[in-house]
């Protein structure tokens, strides 16, 4: 197990280096970027603990399944995977409003902690009826942290660098779920000597040291909330010019604090109120539905079912226990490595370039893979068309849609509407991991993916016709275009 942690916070090291060192090559002030870095990478933080708890459960399922004697109740085993999407939807709908109203920072701190908790008491109980309570904090936490995190990121990040540092978000997301697959894997081999049989011993506490391994980033990041600022923009946006200036001139010198400023300032006559009924006037409402509509595609394109359903589609491949579990770390690998081919891609090709690639590239690749199926391909094959399916969804879709979505909505309502959005993706994502089971046994394997390759099509044409380009514009420039 350590030498599993240790590793996760190697391969941490290698990518930040690499987001600095090209950073350098960007209009941001030398001597405020290590700033900039050190506040994005906490909220980022938000993302690395979503990213954790989400996954987490996949790996732990073959161990307290047995536990809590609910292996023979499918009803039972769907509401220990789903229960934490309750959460997800709590959390996300009215923290987008407090935090308009409160601040991103209160936010934070508040994810962090429920982060903290669901760690500790999911792997502490030993009744279902509790693991459950905490698996819903625990989705309270990712409701919160996938609305705010990549809202403050946007917030605080100069224009050309913006894509980037949100990206990052999506990053730390992706090494979450890495950590959680190594984690699983180690402790896996650990309690399961002999890789065929379950012991009493790996039962009883495998799935809690899981679970409470996420205790480590989890109480690094309620501790680092506390130090990061109040988003700048939010300040300002609330009268606070004062230390808003401060944390902008600490981001990016005096010269780009008044900047700043000013592009807010000319926005004031048409900012809204953050209140809900702000969301239905006509000039907000096209851009939400666009901010709707790209949140449920990019779960509706199928790749989350990889991720929720690893476990039984390399089983059913004739993998073992802990060859299931290998397999699974390396699909988060390909996960982590794309990602970065997002990161210094987003802020140069552009957000609707990277999108045209996504939706493409998964609907020939569902087409290929819904062919294999067709014909009874299985093994090598089809793992490598699963690894490639991951592997464009990662350098685009999952996190061009957050920089996008963290940038088109006004300022003065965007955490009511980025909540909105972050809620439809999480009943998208509710309504995707539902239904797969049922596509599977009606239409099999090949019906279900060229559904999936049918939706990105789909997808493929909304953003032809309704994303707009936001590449290199300031927030204020964007909501201008938008909805002056």
């Amino acid at each position: 197990m350590l030498c599993a942690i240790s590793y996760i916070f190697s391969i941490r090291r290698i990518p930040y280096f690499c987001i600095i060192k090209t950073v350098t090559m960007e209009k941001v002030n030398t001597g405020k970027r290590s700033y900039l870095f050190l506040i994005t990478f906490v909220s980022a933080m938000g993302g690395l603990l979503f990213g954790y708890d989400w996954v987490v459960i996949g790996g732990a399922k073959i161990f307290y399944e047995p536990f809590f004697n609910i292996t023979d109740s499918a009803a039972l085993r769907g509401w220990a995977m789903s229960s934490a999407l309750i959460g997800c939807l709590a959390g996300a709908l009215p923290s987008g409003a407090w935090s308009d109203r409160y601040g991103r920072k209160k936010m934070l701190i508040a994810a962090a902690a429920l982060f903290t908790a669901s760690a500790y008491g999911t792997g502490a109980v030993d009744s279902f009826t509790w693991f459950i309570v905490y698996r819903i904090l625990g989705g309270l936490g990712i409701g919160i942290a996938s609305n705010i995190s990549p809202v403050y990121i946007a917030e605080v990040s100069p224009a050309p660098v913006r894509g980037r540092f949100v990206a990052l978000n999506q990053l730390t997301i992706v090494l979450g779920i890495l950590a959680a697959q190594i984690a699983n894997w180690q402790i896996g081999d650990y309690y399961m000597p002999d890789k065929n049989t379950l012991p009493s011993e790996s039962i009883e506490w495998a799935w809690r040291w899981m679970f409470w391994a996420e205790l480590i980033p989890a109480g690094l990041f309620f501790i680092l909330s506390f130090i990061i600022p109040e988003s700048p923009r939010w300040l300002a946006i609330n009268g606070k010019k004062a230390p808003a200036r401060t944390i902008f001139a600490r981001i990016g010198g005096d010269g780009y604090a008044e900047a700043e400023l000013t592009g807010i300032d000319t926005l004031r006559i048409t900012r809204e109120k953050n209140d809900w009924k702000a969301l239905l006037k006509p000039n907000v409402r096209k851009t939400l539905i666009t901010g709707i509509v790209l949140a449920v595609f990019q779960q509706w394109c199928g790749i989350n079912v990889i991720f929720n359903y690893a476990h039984e589609i390399f089983s059913a491949a004739g993998y073992t226990v802990s060859d299931v579990l290998m397999n699974i770390v390396v699909t988060g690998v390909t996960n982590v490595i794309f990602t970065f081919v997002a990161i210094f891609t987003v802020d140069k090709w552009g957000r609707k370039a990277l999108m045209y690639a996504g939706s493409a590239g998964l609907a020939v690749i569902y087409a290929i893979m819904a062919t294999g199926y067709y014909l009874q391909l299985s093994g090598w094959p089809m793992l490598l068309l699963t690894v490639l399916a991951i592997a464009c969804y990662a350098m685009s879709l999952a996190p061009v849609v957050w920089v996008v979505l963290s940038e088109i909505f006004p300022a003065g309502i965007r955490g009511a509407a980025m909540a909105v959005a972050t809620f439809f993706l999480w009943t998208a994502c509710f309504i995707l991991t539902g239904t797969f089971p049922l596509l599977n046994k009606y239409m099999g394997a090949s019906g279900t993916f060229w559904i999936y390759g049918g939706i990105c099509v789909a997808g493929f044409l909304f953003i032809r016709s309704r994303l707009p380009e936001t590449k290199g514009k300031s927030l204020e420039e964007i909501e201008k275009e938008l909805t002056g």
